[in-house]
């Protein structure tokens, strides 16, 4: 009897070890812990710093614009929200030597939460920027497609996509007036002006993204 007793205790104890083993090894290949001067040292997540927070942004925004999710106006309001942020973190780190206090941080990472709540939502509310297939519509896409590709890639800091963003919101509003005042059609006349103003931005984007202001992110 008690031989088999003392079987049935082995077994789960071979049980137990070989489970131990199979958890440690898991652990081991999933990068949660490292080696290092031969003994194994546990680690967090890392946090992402506070430039790359803004990139991560940046990008959001920027895909709103090329696939339509985002307007004119709604794209201004957020580009506003993160000259805002940012010219505050500059502001802050001009008084501390070029760096960020622990509180600073929490400050502007609860900025970005907001704003990055206020992305979402205007991605997903009902207000689109998509564009009709008529020369005017596909100059509008154009212009937008260039404003995206220059937040995505640094050329256009956000206080200049604001900007820019303004300027593309009046010739829109500008074009839904003209429409309704002409039973949805634009006069020769109409189309001529807002080329016109669509070539002046148009400028405006290559200046901006070829000045020397640009969104690189800056150290943490």
């Amino acid at each position: 009897m008690s031989s088999k007793l003392s079987k049935w205790i082995v077994v789960p104890a071979a049980v137990l070890w070989f489970g131990s083993v199979a958890l440690a090894q898991d652990t081991s290949s999933s990068g949660s812990s490292t080696q290092g001067s031969g003994t194994t040292k546990s680690t967090q997540a890392k946090q992402p710093t506070i430039a790359e927070r803004k990139e991560n942004q940046q990008d959001r925004i920027a895909n709103g614009v090329k696939s339509g999710q985002l307007t004119a106006g709604e794209t201004s309001n957020l580009e506003s929200k993160e000259a805002a942020i940012n010219g505050e973190t500059r502001a802050d780190r001009a008084a501390n030597g070029g760096k960020l206090t622990p509180a600073e941080k929490q400050q502007i990472n609860q900025q970005q939460n907001q704003v990055s709540k206020q992305i979402y939502q205007d991605k997903h509310n009902a207000n689109t920027a998509h564009y009709g297939n008529n020369a005017v519509g596909q100059r509008r896409e154009n212009q937008q497609d260039r404003i995206a590709q220059g937040i995505k890639s640094g050329q256009l800091t956000a206080g200049e996509t604001a900007k820019l963003e303004n300027q593309q919101k009046g010739i829109n509003q500008q074009v839904k007036a003209d429409r309704a005042a002409n039973g949805g059609k634009l006069t020769q006349g109409e189309k001529k002006q807002i080329n016109k103003e669509q070539n002046a931005a148009s400028k405006n984007i290559y200046n901006k993204k070829h000045n020397a202001n640009t969104q690189a992110g800056t150290k943490k």
